[in-house]
Formats: structure tokens, C-alpha cells, sequence
């Protein structure tokens, strides 16, 4: 075991606990969550059909909206392609409704082109952006196939960059690239996404680089950057007269120390997240279904949405236990 040696001296801190205060609301949305009417609406079924195409070419039967309430259905019940067409079609039957249910090989085709609208803010005020990366697996080899075969051909991940508002939790922006992209890299793709202001951005020691504060003043000039400095971090030659945000996060950390620091700087709330990262690969999986880069970016777009719908329905009210 770690620290066996020392574990009657190190200073044991005891777990957190909450407890939830509407449980009863938070209980009925999250069996919400499981029925087909919040994700097949009749808003998708009035607009089924593809509008009639003004331009050469040949017609669409289906409409965007088709294909993404589809799509969604798939990431929500973490469906194959054709058992996705299995499930379209079922519902289409049981509601009555003469309208054509698109193959596997349709929306396999139509999710590399499709155009997800992301969900409106429902917090409100300037944004508390909360910025974090995690990988999500691609397909390959399993864990019997190397033990049978011995094949050492790793499996290929992705790497999911999540902007969330802290005030509610949701994941306002999201970017997919490969594994060897720099998460400080993202920042401005992420902040390129979201409409208004921007009072603070909160990220971990990944992101300790004057590209990530010169990126936040370019788009929001009075945003404050909450990043913790390394710990071989140096004032700049300025830290005395003309003080820069890392300088004042160094003064702090020499003052307080770094656990103080986090309590003042409200770096504690990056543990949001965090939680938004184990949310998505709880609910929609850690691994991506789709094959094509573009239609891996489409899935994560419906897989956000999807989960921001979700929290919508119904979000707990923590309050810490005494």
C-alpha cells in the first residue's frame, strides 16, 4: 500500500458528504431521461421530411432533424447503426406514421455533413468557463484478442476538449482532435463557440502558458484566467511594478499557500469539469462508435446536447453534510 511506512503520521482528510435536497424532482427526471417521447418529439416528426430542394442535384427524403433525433436515439441508448434503424422504425409503427425510416447506411453517410445546432445557455450573467480534456477510445484489438493472440496493435483514442458553465454545469463547448493536439491549443476553438461575456476561465496546470492568457484577452479583455503556475514557476521581470495574472497567482501561492490559493481564486470549481467529463462517460460511454472524423465530431456534438438535456430535466441540489 502508498505511504504505508509513514500512515500514522500523514494527516488523514475525511470524505465529503452531501446530501441530495429535492430528491423527489431530481428521482422523476432522471426516469425521464429513459423515455423515447423527450427524445423522439413531434417537432422531429412535423419536419421528417427534407425539404424541396431549389438547386441541382437530387432530393433528400430526410430532413437534418430527422437524421439528428436518429443519431441522438443512437448516443442516448448506445445503438448500433442498424439497431438505431430498428428502433426508428418501431416507433415510426407504433405511432401510426407513413413516414420513411433512413437505413444504417444513410446515417452513417449523412452524420459526416450534419450540422448540430448547439443548445441555448440556460444560465444567466457573464460565464464562469470551466475548460478540461479527457480521451474517448476508438476501435481495435480487445483485451482477449491480445491475450489470445499476443497482437500488439494499441487501440486508437481521441481526445474530447469540454468548455462548462459553472453555474449550471453545462458543457457550453466542445472540440474533438487527436490524441497529440495540446489541450492549451483548444482554448480559443473553445471560446470561438459561445456568445457573450466571459468573467472567468478556470483550468488546470496543463494550460500555464502566455498563449492561454494572451488567448482570453484577445476575445474577452476583462476575463480573469484561474490556472495554477508550476511549481518551478518564476515571477516575471515586471511581477513589481506591473503585475500580470500569473504574478498575482504566485504572490497569492506564496502568501496563502497552493490550497489557499485554490479557496481564494475559486479553482475549487474546475472540480465541475471534472464531473461533467465522468458524466458523459457514464451515460454515453468512453468509447466513440462513428469511424470517419467528421461524423466522431458530430457524435460528440449529439452526445452533448444530449446530456445537457438531460440536465435540464433535472439537476440535484447538493448540500454538504455537517
Amino acid at each position: 500500500m502508498p505511504h504505508k511506512y509513514h500512515a500514522e503520521r500523514r494527516h488523514h482528510i475525511p470524505k465529503v458528504q452531501y446530501r441530495v435536497r429535492n430528491w423527489r424532482d431530481y428521482e422523476a427526471g432522471l426516469r425521464r431521461r429513459g423515455s423515447l417521447t423527450i427524445w423522439f418529439t413531434e417537432e422531429a416528426v412535423e419536419a421528417w421530411r427534407a425539404a424541396a430542394r431549389t438547386t441541382p442535384g437530387g432530393q433528400a427524403r430526410y430532413s437534418p432533424l430527422a437524421i439528428e433525433t436518429s443519431l441522438t436515439l443512437r448516443a442516448v441508448f448506445r445503438l448500433a447503426l442498424r439497431q438505431t434503424e430498428g428502433l426508428v422504425g418501431s416507433l415510426l409503427a407504433l405511432m401510426g406514421l407513413d413516414l420513411p425510416v433512413p437505413d444504417h447506411s444513410t446515417l452513417s453517410r449523412r452524420a459526416t455533413t450534419l450540422g448540430v445546432a448547439p443548445a441555448a445557455r440556460t444560465g444567466s450573467g457573464p460565464l464562469q468557463l470551466l475548460v478540461d480534456s479527457t480521451g474517448l477510445k476508438l476501435g481495435g484489438p480487445g483485451e482477449w484478442l491480445i491475450e489470445k493472440h499476443g497482437t500488439k496493435r494499441r487501440k486508437a483514442w481521441r481526445k474530447l476538449h469540454l468548455g462548462v458553465d459553472a453555474e449550471t454545469g453545462e458543457i457550453v463547448a466542445s472540440t474533438l482532435t487527436t490524441k497529440e493536439v495540446d489541450d492549451a491549443a483548444q482554448l480559443g476553438p473553445l471560446l470561438d463557440q459561445i456568445d457573450g461575456e466571459v468573467s472567468s476561465v478556470t483550468a488546470d496546470g496543463a494550460y500555464d502558458q502566455d498563449g492561454v492568457y494572451d488567448t482570453v484577452a484577445e476575445r474577452h479583455p476583462a476575463a480573469a484566467v484561474v490556472v495554477p503556475p508550476r511549481s518551478t514557476a518564476v515571477p516575471s521581470p515586471s511581477a513589481e511594478t506591473d503585475p500580470t495574472q500569473r504574478d498575482c497567482h504566485l504572490q497569492s501561492i506564496a502568501e496563502r499557500g497552493r490550497m489557499g490559493w485554490q479557496k481564494t481564486s475559486g479553482y475549487n470549481q474546475r472540480a465541475k469539469a471534472e464531473a461533467a467529463m465522468s458524466r458523459y462517460k457514464r451515460v454515453i460511454g468512453d468509447t466513440l462508435r462513428s469511424q470517419a472524423g467528421p461524423a466522431q465530431q458530430v457524435e460528440t456534438q449529439i452526445a452533448v446536447k444530449a446530456l445537457n438535456r438531460m440536465l435540464s430535466l433535472g439537476r440535484p441540489e447538493s448540500v454538504r453534510v455537517a
